[in-house]
């Protein structure tokens, strides 16, 4: 596991002791210096690390622009370290966004692992640049997350500390919208219905496919939940002019969506920046890049051309070290921040919550996949009450999985 260097539990716990009240803003690389205290204090040995098939059906089909899914089939990791502390990390499989299918995922997971128990003693920080070093890039960036993850949530436990203070402390709770895929006006109707019941105030619309369905849609929900406020995801779908249209049929409907997210194709950089000035200036909306974002290489392209109001910031893109580093230029740079996730369940789902959570620093929440799933194979971890999650004190995100019985 992880041993403390030239220190006792006591003084890096008190050392990473962080009030729990809500803070001012403050830069990325200050919240979390109770992070990098602990990177640079601990001693890491890993003494097993596994990885299985992490397989669960969904309530009905997730349906967006560019891809349908039935279940989840990600990849779960368990670290265990050389003193008993287990952490748990996933590797979220939506081959439209990551570069991994699960098959190759599972590879990589596993030829990690053994790479992980034949490297010395070292530093924390040191063995999560090793795993950026062996999982280099986009093409593995969902593993390196997970793999991330799992060492992460066991070194927090060393130490009592729950990711949402290791993470800034700002807040032990966030509050998420809720994702209505792509379906017939009678479906978003009756699940807008039963959302509206549960305390979803925002709700996630996937369109893209469809504009004349798309806005059929719009109308059923808004007849049932007259007072939700509409994110609208395209996910790549919608051509320039087609997404300029949406904003004008809604506008003209008295409809005005908090967010446009990824209204154009990833690489449709002129359509993007067109939606984006368009929105803003004729109807007050902000466009967020999804798709288009996928790492700091094209942060600093957007930040360049004013691509966009607000990334959306989602581990698998990135893994967590460099996301650490995105939320940081997005801040500095005046670009707002969306928490989002790909299809996960409560393991990935948990941390990315612990991370907004205590951060503070996000405007839009999006961590909802959990609830469209028919079984949550995760022991522990957050509550979740409604369209509120709460964490609480346990040390790391406190979710696990009984391991006998992964698939």
């Amino acid at each position: 596991m992880f041993s403390i260097v030239s220190s006792s539990s006591s003084l890096v716990n008190s050392t990473l002791n962080i009030q729990n009240s809500p803070k001012s803003p403050i830069s990325v690389m200050s919240a979390t210096s109770k992070f990098k205290t602990l990177t640079e204090n601990f001693t890491v040995r890993v003494l097993k690390a596994e990885n299985r098939e992490l397989n669960v059906p969904l309530l009905s089909p997730f349906t967006i622009a560019s891809s349908r899914l039935d279940s989840v089939n990600n990849v779960a990791i368990r670290i265990e370290l050389s003193d008993g502390c287990v952490g748990w990390g996933e590797a979220p499989i939506l081959p439209s966004v990551t570069a991994e299918d699960q098959i190759t995922a599972m590879v990589k997971a596993r030829e990690t692992g053994e790479f992980l128990r034949e490297l010395p003693d070292m530093k924390l920080g040191n063995a999560l640049k090793e795993i950026e070093r062996f999982l280099p890039g986009h093409q593995f960036a969902s593993v390196r997350a997970g793999m991330e993850m799992a060492m992460i949530d066991a070194a927090a436990k060393s130490v009592g500390m729950p990711l949402w203070k290791l993470f800034g402390g700002a807040s032990s709770i966030i509050t998420t919208d809720i994702t209505i895929p792509i379906v017939s006006p009678e479906e978003a109707s009756t699940l807008a219905s039963k959302y509206r019941k549960r305390g979803f105030e925002t709700l996630k619309l996937k369109v893209g496919k469809n504009l004349k369905a798309d806005l059929e849609v719009l109308q059923a929900i808004r007849a049932v939940h007259p007072t939700c406020s509409f994110i609208l995801d395209a996910n790549e779908g919608y051509q320039t002019e087609e997404a300029v249209r949406v904003l004008e049929t809604l506008h003209e409907m008295k409809v005005t969506p908090v967010l446009f997210e990824q209204p154009v194709h990833r690489d449709n950089w002129e359509g993007l920046s067109h939606v984006t000035r368009t929105a803003k200036n004729r109807f007050g909306v902000s466009v967020a890049a999804d798709e288009s974002c996928r790492g700091l290489t094209d942060l600093k392209k957007i930040i360049e051309g004013g691509f966009v109001d607000v990334v959306n910031i989602k581990l698998a893109k990135t893994g967590i070290l460099e996301a650490l580093e995105v939320i940081e230029l997005a801040k500095s740079s005046g670009i707002e921040l969306m928490m989002g996730g790909m299809v996960e369940t409560r393991l990935a789902m948990g941390f990315s919550g612990h991370l907004a959570a205590g951060l503070g620093c996000f405007r839009f929440i999006d961590l909802d996949t959990p609830l469209l799933l028919s079984d949550d194979p995760v022991q522990g971890g957050y509550k979740a009450w409604g369209a509120v999650y709460e964490f609480n004190d346990e040390g790391g995100h406190g979710g696990y999985l009984q391991w006998n019985d992964v698939a």
